[in-house]
């Protein structure tokens, strides 16, 4: 038997990134989680511990700092496609680099009616996302972008329903056409785009409120038959009004909400009183993307 060394990478996790843009009193914030994987030939680190070809994760850190200085503020997609072409660049024995961006937002304090120029408050738990991945190929460089938003808890008190389903010895679950529906939204996007000239005129901003907006009315007005149905539709929407994305991935987690039996304290509870459960919980999971486009796992099996 011949022991080989197989698929590898390395890179520097979660980079803090607070950038300050001054507009005299007025200041803009940008606050980024950046997290870069290289890729290529290091084959000699891990067999003879020969460093010639490891650019330290030290240095990939200080490369993440010096180019938010020097580009300024950007849009999450836009700055990981500067840092992958950065690596790629400078160091041909890289083969492939792939960044991770978070971004947390704020809104300004407003102080008497008006939005304070440099006080700010962070915007609840929703995270946008982004992924950028660069590599080499025979005919040149390809670039995958990947948007999305994660951790954006949503939730409706009626306009689903749950009936119909497989039964067997285990199942006790009651039917109902009047539910709680209630989730915790991640979502990602991939770009129809691969090449730089097509990448550099998206308007990532738009693109990202456009497809927030798509997924919350969505969900808001689908009367839903199952999490499965309301899924399917947020995606196929999104996929309608915005002809830039090739495939969407939605996770849902069911957020159970159970009504409480009141009937041992003497009340009739009308859907008025629930628990609201946060495990075990049912997790629906599904890819929705344009039958003429390439599959996206083939392209990016991470995605």
């Amino acid at each position: 038997m011949t022991i080989i060394l197989g698929e590898n990478r390395y890179g520097k996790a979660e980079n803090r990134v607070f950038r300050v843009t001054r507009h005299g009193d007025t200041h803009e914030i940008l606050d980024l989680n950046v997290s870069v994987q290289l890729s290529g030939d290091f084959a000699a680190t891990h067999l003879t511990g020969d460093n010639r070809n490891v650019l330290p994760t030290d240095t990939q850190k200080n490369t993440v700092f010096a180019l938010s200085h020097l580009h300024g503020a950007m849009e999450p997609e836009a700055f990981g496609l500067v840092l992958a072409r950065h690596f790629l660049s400078n160091h041909p024995h890289i083969l492939a680099v792939e960044v991770r961006l978070e971004k947390f937002d704020w809104d300004r304090i407003v102080c008497n009616g008006t939005p304070h120029p440099h006080a700010f408050r962070r915007n609840g738990s929703l995270i946008r996302t982004a992924t950028v991945l660069a590599s080499r190929t025979t005919t040149g460089v390809r670039e995958l972008v990947v948007s999305g938003l994660k951790d954006l808890t949503v939730l409706k008190t009626t306009g689903s329903e749950f009936k119909g389903y497989l039964r067997d010895q285990f199942t006790t679950l009651a039917e109902t056409t009047d539910r709680i529906m209630a989730t915790q939204i991640c979502a990602r996007w991939h770009a129809t785009a691969t090449d730089a000239a097509t990448l550099d005129r998206v308007d990532w901003l738009k693109q990202y409120n456009d497809a927030l907006h798509t997924l919350l009315t969505t969900f808001a007005e689908h009367h839903s038959l199952s999490l499965q149905q309301t899924l399917y539709a947020m995606g196929e929407r999104a996929l309608s009004v915005l002809p830039a994305i090739a495939a969407i991935k939605l996770s849902l987690p069911n957020k159970h909400h159970f009504a409480v039996d009141l009937s041992g304290c003497g009340q009739e509870n009308c859907n008025e009183v629930f628990i609201a459960a946060d495990r075990p919980y049912g997790l629906i999971e599904a890819v929705i993307q344009r039958d003429n486009a390439p599959s996206v796992t083939e392209l990016w099996p991470s995605w």
